[in-house]
């Protein structure tokens, strides 16, 4: 375990990558919300980080700007082959489950539930 010590905060590197010193919160985590442009101090918020943390981190990645985004870059591209696996794994599943019906006594949630899906739906393909 590498690690680069930045003040009294340090950002190592472990199994799971680029990590927070004293917590299992990567850069990568962070980059989720940098590149989101989130305010540092929302991110902060997010994660329970000390003042001190999230300086650390964040002057990580743009002191390193480049090797972060290669290796967050990887991180996505790893993140959405795992997602289409396991969607491909569960479809059938999914669609047996999706097909029950509600349980005797559930017919008004199960019928809002619907009605919730559907309007967010509408929403998302009028965003398209």
């Amino acid at each position: 375990m590498a690690s680069i010590s930045n003040g009294q905060s340090a950002i190592i590197r472990t199994e799971r990558g680029l990590t927070i010193l004293g917590t299992r919160i990567t850069l990568y985590d962070v980059m989720d919300y940098v590149t989101a442009q989130y305010p540092p101090k929302f991110i902060r918020g997010l994660f329970n980080l000390t003042d001190e943390q999230i300086n650390a981190a964040l002057t990580y990645i743009e002191t390193n700007r480049a090797e972060v985004e290669a290796e967050y870059q990887i991180v996505l591209k790893e993140a959405e082959e795992l997602r289409q696996y396991y969607e491909e794994q569960n479809r059938d599943l999914i669609a047996r489950l999706a097909a029950k019906p509600p349980k005797p006594g559930m017919e008004a949630a199960w019928e809002k539930l619907q009605a919730q899906k559907a309007k967010h739906q509408a929403q998302l393909e009028s965003h398209a």
